[in-house]
């Protein structure tokens, strides 16, 4: 028998199945091990915003803490974990300790891939709520996500600060009232991030964080007296279907949790163009929720991937900087009115890349003053001096 995986991913009916619910379901997709493989998980994500859901895709190589720290900070409702390297009973049970570690022990786990049927039992014993072999139906893997939807209380019990804050920008984007106690004051600096699809944010922002962190953790040795204060926190926002009401949301699968732990905050959302509602709101909270060395006193909001006139976001933020990449346009694109009026700082990005001179050239002709910087995201080059940049922009309050 040809498993579901397999088949072809136009068979598929593109239809909102979440429309009831009390809200969307957020579902954090993740590979623990060292399985290299992900085609089926990626159809499987597809599936899913197809049918309405906000699917958070953490990416290959995961740990079980860096699984729960995602769930934790995304708010999801339940983790969809994929195993394909015979370790499933050590790392799903480790999951849910890693779970109850970080604050969100109620969170479900749902577990799929190569799971012999012998084992399954063991596994629901030790509190995986739901297990999928090869040939479960997509309709079948949603149905389960769905049902994992309860409508959001205002207070997580037992939650930590962390947990608590996730819920609270949760609510705050839905547009439902946040608690009253919930501590609020923006962070020191607010620095938006944006341009093109494709012109490599998503990586720019993950390589900042981990500059920033690494900074910030040498200052707490004691070996510096230049790195920033506090700590760092990204919201990145992700276009939502027209059609189903579902998001891919994977702009954090470019950040190495497993390294950087909880030193960043990270929480993607789903939105329609520049609809920026509750980003004062969603600011406020990330800036309120920690006291001291622990505060979120840097707050990174990537963009959706913008067009010409997308400039919304300059509205809300101290500073913007404005990614770009060789072979966007000609001198005459760079004359029209739109995201590049509002870039206060410029990135060359994928500076690797034929025609990286001409944007350069280009660039310099109507930047004025401000800074033009040049960066290979992936290789993190030219990341250090872009934090300098920005830092130097905006030092804080």
């Amino acid at each position: 028998m040809t498993s579901t995986l397999n088949a072809p991913t136009s068979e598929f009916e593109k239809r909102d199945r979440c429309a009831e619910l009390p809200h969307r379901p957020r579902v954090l997709l993740g590979k623990m091990g060292l399985d290299g493989h992900d085609r089926g998980v990626k159809v499987i994500a597809r599936a899913l915003r197809d049918s309405g859901v906000h699917v958070i895709y953490s990416g290959l190589w995961q740990t079980p803490r860096s699984l729960a720290i995602s769930a934790r900070d995304e708010d999801c409702d339940v983790i969809a974990a994929s195993m394909m390297s015979n370790s499933h009973l050590v790392l799903g049970p480790k999951l849910l300790d890693e779970l109850k570690a970080v604050g969100r022990a109620d969170l479900p786990v749902h577990m799929g891939g190569i799971l012999p049927q012998e084992d399954i039992p063991k596994l629901k014993a030790a509190g995986i709520q739901a297990c999928f072999t090869t040939g479960v139906g997509l309709l079948d893997i949603v149905e389960a996500a769905k049902s994992t939807v309860r409508d959001y209380p205002q207070v997580i019990p037992g939650a930590n600060k962390t947990a608590q804050l996730a819920r609270d920008l949760s609510l705050a984007h839905d547009g439902r009232p946040v608690r009253a106690e919930a501590p609020r004051r923006r962070p020191r600096r607010v620095i938006g991030v944006t341009g093109a699809p494709g012109a490599g944010k998503s990586t720019l922002v993950a390589q900042l964080a981990a500059e920033f962190t690494r900074r910030a953790q040498v200052s707490g040795d004691g070996n510096s007296t230049t790195a920033p204060m506090g700590r760092i926190a990204v919201v990145a926002f992700d276009p939502k279907s027209p059609i189903t009401g579902g998001a891919l949301l994977g702009d954090r699968l470019r950040v190495d949790f497993n390294r950087l732990d909880e030193a960043v905050y990270y929480r993607s959302l789903a939105i329609r163009g520049e609809d920026y509602h509750a980003i004062g709101d969603l600011i406020d909270l990330i800036g309120g929720a920690y006291d001291g060395p622990d505060a979120f006193d840097t707050l990174f909001i990537e963009t959706v991937g913008a067009g010409q006139n997308e400039t919304r976001i300059r509205e809300h933020v101290d500073q913007t900087v404005v990614v770009l990449t060789p072979g966007m346009g000609d001198a005459v694109q760079m004359d029209k009115a739109g995201i590049l009026e509002i870039a206060d700082i410029f990135v060359c990005n994928k500076a690797d890349h034929p025609n990286q001179n001409d944007l350069i050239r280009d660039l310099r002709d109507i930047s004025g003053r401000r800074p033009i910087l040049e960066t290979v995201a992936t290789h993190g080059k030219g990341v250090p001096e872009l934090l300098d940049a920005v830092l130097a922009l905006t030092p804080g309050r």
